[in-house]
């Protein structure tokens, strides 16, 4: 059995936050669910593809765009599949992967995410500083770091809601899409060309390097992740019909948006075709050679504008849903949650890093053959992520009756097979090209091969694994950030306090909080007020402290104490030395009588010293062993 009812939501914040039981009907009920994949799109349409479509539709024309169609019907299929497992069985892709594998898996397949995310973070950063050198003529290595801030925009409009975030990125895709439209037609491409463009066929190895660049740009592995979470932010009742509604409903936000995104790739390929290719600049590779080329071919300074445009659209909206996967699978696996603001910083810093040294080691004509690396890089985790998708939603039992059937469960094998295989060879060729290249290969050897036979072991590990375990009754996981509930047995209806602490900062709010106390405890209980003396000279000397601040506070303390004496409490005082957050565990722990609650109000640092220094309410509630009662 698992825990599905008691787990920690996907993307707690926005959880169920949409309502979907409106009364209308048709396309005004259909909009209620639409949104989700429209940020899952612009994965689709990031800087990283458009490195693979300029490279692919420079170097061969239009002969590839049959790969950007069949990369389309994939992801089709497979985000398909990913929103199936989170409305159903209401987890995302981590979360399911950590409930069926053992532990030392899902570890190996947390990295394997985390690269994939780093990968796609990488073109991003790129493609947001390329955009931003082209359109301001910004040194390359600045707008790399100008991007730490960016991600920081997701905060801001996570806390606006999801509908405002949905709207934010729909806004961009829709530029993203103008520009295009505007620039075919000044590029003007032969419609015969292009509709020969969708017969297969593969030139040779380094069309076969770009097109499996295409599909991992294409089919990312993140977006697998993050479609199955996005859909639970949709309010669906658990009835059959309601799932089965649902279900369909974001099938269709999933065909509209992602045929959206095919748009943008086969204009960026048809675009590098028709100017490119066509004049015999079978070199460019580059966004920053596209751009600057555009203009001359095309006769129009509105081109290389749209086209930067264009470029900082994908990149700020691709940056959001990066950031956002990157918290999903780091709970789903590891069973972690940190601050939203470490998370996004920790995302970026992983693309930063190899940009800069990219850029400051190579220089920056290397940025593109970046980009084209990383959308492979992508391309070699889809295995580990769509192998677990497909029993996830083949499981009968745990789909309760949603599950795939047979036609769709041979097909999403078949994609997988295909990924996997083009991966295979992609790996074979490199491996036997760095052979010949080096003098003594024996490092490949010790180093490379072990890794790549290990993957290979694993993908057949996750593919066998569902099927050859017991059927039993699984243990319990817990997919919060904590241990499971214990069991609450018989409940005492009365709790009496005796000894309750109570800190106080001489502030309004000590007023709520020892009203609290006293509606806990009574005149019957005894009451420690406790405060922290937090001057320098309390951080060196501590209690042996003799300063203005330490007098007055003591002064004040001692106030307290006789207002509430005359009232009728049994009162003590307790003065504490440094950091609120060190000093009141410290008298708490230390007590000779143990106290039975600790009162704490909502004082303290706020924004950027709770940035800096953290919150005084987190780090007690930590360190010490009794009840807190926040006020």
């Amino acid at each position: 059995m698992n825990n599905e009812g008691q787990e920690h939501k996907s993307l707690d914040e926005v959880h169920e936050s949409v309502k979907t039981s409106v009364k209308k009907k048709g396309w005004r009920k259909i909009l209620a669910f639409l949104g989700p994949a429209y940020l899952i799109s612009v994965g689709y349409m990031d800087p990283g593809n458009w490195a693979t479509d300029l490279a692919g539709g420079s170097q061969f024309g239009y002969s590839l765009l049959w790969v950007l169609l069949m990369s389309n019907l994939m992801a089709l299929l497979l985000q398909s599949l990913s929103t199936r497992l989170g409305i159903v069985r209401k987890v995302d892709l981590a979360q399911a992967s950590r409930e069926e594998y053992p532990k030392f898996v899902n570890y190996i397949l947390y990295l394997f995410a985390e690269i994939a995310i780093a990968a796609c973070d990488l073109a991003e950063v790129i493609g947001m500083a390329i955009g931003l050198q082209l359109l301001f003529d910004l040194p390359l290595i600045w707008g790399v770091c100008i991007t730490v801030f960016d991600s920081f925009l997701l905060l801001f409009l996570l806390n606006k809601g999801m509908r405002k975030m949905e709207a934010f990125i729909v806004s961009l895709i829709a530029i993203i899409g103008v520009s295009f439209l505007i620039e075919m037609f000044f590029a003007k491409p032969i419609l015969s060309e292009v509709v020969s463009g969708f017969v297969p066929s593969i030139p040779d190895g380094r069309a076969l390097y770009i097109a499996i660049g295409i599909i991992g740009a294409t089919v990312m592995p993140h977006n697998l992740y993050l479609h199955s979470s996005l859909v639970q932010t949709r309010k669906i009742k658990s009835g059959k019909k309601s799932i089965k509604q649902a279900i369909r409903f974001n099938l269709i936000d999933s065909t509209i948006a992602l045929n959206l995104a095919f748009f943008v790739n086969a204009a960026i390929l048809i675009l590098a075709a028709a100017v490119f290719y066509k004049n015999g600049r079978f070199d460019v590779a580059e966004i920053q050679d596209a751009h600057k080329l555009l203009e001359p071919f095309l006769g129009s300074s509105w081109a290389p504008i749209l086209f930067a445009l264009a470029l900082i659209a994908a990149g700020q909206s691709s940056t959001l849903t990066g950031t956002l996967a990157g918290q999903i699978v780091m709970e789903g696996y590891l069973n972690l949650r940190i601050q939203p603001w470490v998370r996004r910083l920790i995302t970026r810093l992983l693309a930063i890093i190899p940009a800069l040294f990219t850029i400051l080691y190579f220089g920056e004509r290397a940025t593109g053959e970046l980009l084209v690396l990383s959308q492979v890089v992508l391309s070699l985790q889809l295995g580990f992520a769509i192998i677990p998708l497909i029993h996830f939603v083949s499981d009968k039992k745990k789909m309760k009756g949603f599950h795939i059937k047979w036609p769709i469960k041979i097909i999403s094998w078949v994609i997988s097979i295909v990924i996997i295989v083009l991966n295979a060879k992609l790996v074979f060729d490199e491996l036997k090209s760095w052979m010949i290249a080096v003098e003594n290969p024996i490092y490949i050897w010790i180093f490379i091969v072990p890794v790549v036979v290990g993957c290979l072991v694993l993908l057949i590990f996750i593919s066998i694994w569902p099927t050859l375990k017991k059927r039993k009754i699984q243990q319990i996981k817990n997919h919060a950030p904590h241990q499971l509930p214990a069991k609450i047995g018989t409940l005492n209806e009365a709790v009496i306090y005796k000894n309750i602490a109570i800190a106080v900062d001489f502030s309004t709010a000590d007023k709520k909080s020892i009203e609290a106390a006293i509606q806990l405890g009574g005149k019957s209980a005894t009451y420690t007020l406790i405060h922290s003396v937090e001057t320098p000279g309390a951080f060196i000397h501590g209690k042996h402290v003799d300063d203005y601040e330490a007098a007055s506070d003591k002064a004040s303390l001692e106030n307290y104490q006789k207002e509430l004496q005359v009232k009728g409490y049994l009162v003590t005082i307790e003065l504490g030395f440094g950091t609120a957050k060190k000093s009141i565990p410290k008298i708490i722990n230390s007590a000779e009588e143990k106290f039975d609650i600790l009162i704490l109000g909502s004082h303290g640092h706020q924004f950027i010293k709770d940035i800096i220094l953290g919150t005084t309410v987190d780090s007690v509630r930590h360190k010490v062993s009794i009840p807190v009662f926040i006020v």
